[in-house]
């Protein structure tokens, strides 16, 4: 399972050899007491982004492969380079050269004030050299240019500019490592009903990261069998204190849908799953076990993330929203439009995080298959509204071997339990009308699926896509 962790970021500073004896005896020192002033500096405004990683400045060949070997032994997420003033490039293009593929910040911080007078006085010229990472900059761009290095982003600006642009790329650049070491679960096969929600596991794999695990229902029916009563018995009691019942939810199928909920996350816990893709509407499933699990996460540690429908593009889309901003996500689909209100309806049946906001759910019988013949049939869920505010709305699917992010941001409007059986609300754009809206989106390409998670995650969707490669599209 994937631990939270802040961005790890390695820290390359490179200066001049030739220019780090000069000002001896002056006021402000020799050149390299200057740098080592403002690496110093330089890691303190950092390390309110992330765990910085520094090898010390690089000033020779030899640094630079301590520093490219310290690097890939802890495991960065990206690395933020930088030249101190103008530099030899010897170092630079031995970097570019020798490590490996990483997500690679190229900046320049623009110092927030220069004062040079003369430059006749020796500490005032060791400052004129000391204040040319312009030079650098320059120089070392060609550099970058010679070499293919496409996860790599150049950005020019002061400390608080620089500090908000690598924020977002250092965020993104976790978010790939995490990607790389998450493993998905599907159970237990993909949705007949939608084949344009199927993506290729093998182009999952090599372009998104995650592992994918294949889940049986045999294997479900199994482990619901071994799950405690005592375990069912004080989830059901937690259910009860937290949220609002029913007066028509039956209290057996209630504990029957807590337990398939539980057996879902001990059985994707066995296989070190962090996003389980489940077919809630398979006929199997719903014959075998009597109802699809309506109740997780059952606790509120779990780090598990659980979709429906088989969409392992959906899946990924509510995953990825959770990794960027360590809040709950949420499946939906756009249902229709509320023309007279201009917004529409959107929300999804099966399972959905229902546990940011208590005040917002309802256990209620999932009257979508109250009528069926299912040994279970009506069991109860817990039942979503999901609260107002700002959302980045993200779809992904895949298109000719390309995973594709389409995104947006929407506002939840305020909404009351009124779609029985989905967990929903209402959405207004914030200049589209939804005409507007849903015709960009049909013009791009979409399926019914996105995922929403609280605030503009947009930039960091955005970096992400080009470092995996991945089109990307904001409406």
């Amino acid at each position: 399972m994937i631990v939270e962790r802040k961005p790890r970021i390695g820290l390359l500073l490179i200066g001049s050899p030739r220019f780090k004896p000069l000002g001896e005896g002056t006021a402000h020192g020799t050149y390299e007491a200057r740098k080592l002033r403002e690496e110093k500096e330089i890691i303190g405004e950092f390390q309110e982004i992330g765990e910085i990683v520094t090898p010390g400045i690089v000033y020779e060949r030899e640094d630079v492969t301590k520093a490219i070997d310290l690097f890939f032994t802890r495991k960065v997420d990206c690395v933020a380079a930088a030249y101190l003033s103008w530099a030899e490039d010897f170092a630079w293009i031995r970097f570019l050269r020798d490590m490996p593929p990483v997500p690679l910040f190229f900046t320049s911080i623009i110092r927030d004030r220069v004062e040079i007078t003369d430059t006749n006085d020796e500490d005032e010229f060791v400052e004129f050299l000391s204040a040319g990472s312009l030079v650098g900059v320059q120089e070392a761009s060609g550099d970058l240019q010679r070499f293919h290095r496409p996860m790599t982003h150049t950005f020019i600006g002061t400390m608080e500019q620089v500090k908000k642009e690598l924020g977002v790329f250092a965020q993104a650049a976790l978010c790939r490592s995490q990607l790389r070491s998450s493993t998905l679960g599907l159970l237990a096969s993909y949705n007949e009903a939608m084949w344009s929600t199927y993506v290729d596991p093998y182009h999952v794999f090599m372009k998104a990261g995650p592992e994918l695990r294949f889940l049986s229902v045999a294997q479900l029916t199994e482990k619901i069998g071994s799950v405690p009563k005592g375990a069912v018995e004080e989830a059901v009691r937690g259910i009860e204190e937290r949220f609002r019942i029913s007066a028509n939810v039956d209290r057996e199928k209630l504990a029957a849908s807590v337990r398939a909920s539980i057996a879902l996350e001990e059985l994707s816990g066995d296989y070190g799953i962090d996003l389980t893709v489940l077919n809630d509407i398979d006929p199997v499933l719903l014959g075998s076990v009597g109802l699809r699990p309506g109740f997780c996460p059952t606790r509120g540690d779990s780090r598990l993330t659980v979709v429906p429908e088989g969409d392992i593009g959906g899946g990924l889309a509510v995953y990825i929203l959770k990794l960027l901003s360590g809040r709950r996500a949420n499946f939906i689909e756009p249902f229709y439009i509320i023309h007279q209100r201009n917004r529409f309806a959107a929300g999804h049946a099966g399972p959905n995080d229902y546990t940011q906001c208590p005040g917002n759910v309802v256990v209620a019988r999932d009257e979508r298959f109250a009528k069926t013949e299912y040994r279970y049939a009506g069991a109860p869920f817990a039942w979503y509204v999901f609260p107002q505010g700002e959302k980045t709305m993200l779809h992904m699917s895949e298109k000719d071997g390309v995973l594709k992010m389409v995104c947006t941001v929407v506002e939840a409007a305020p909404t009351k339990h009124y779609l029985a059986s989905y967990s929903h609300s209402e959405f207004r754009h914030q200049t589209l009308s939804p005409q507007e809206l849903f015709q960009r989106l049909v013009s791009i390409g979409v399926t019914q699926h996105y995922a929403i998670v609280d605030g503009d995650w947009t930039k960091e969707l955005e970096e992400l896509a080009r470092l995996m490669g991945f089109d990307f599209y904001k409406i």
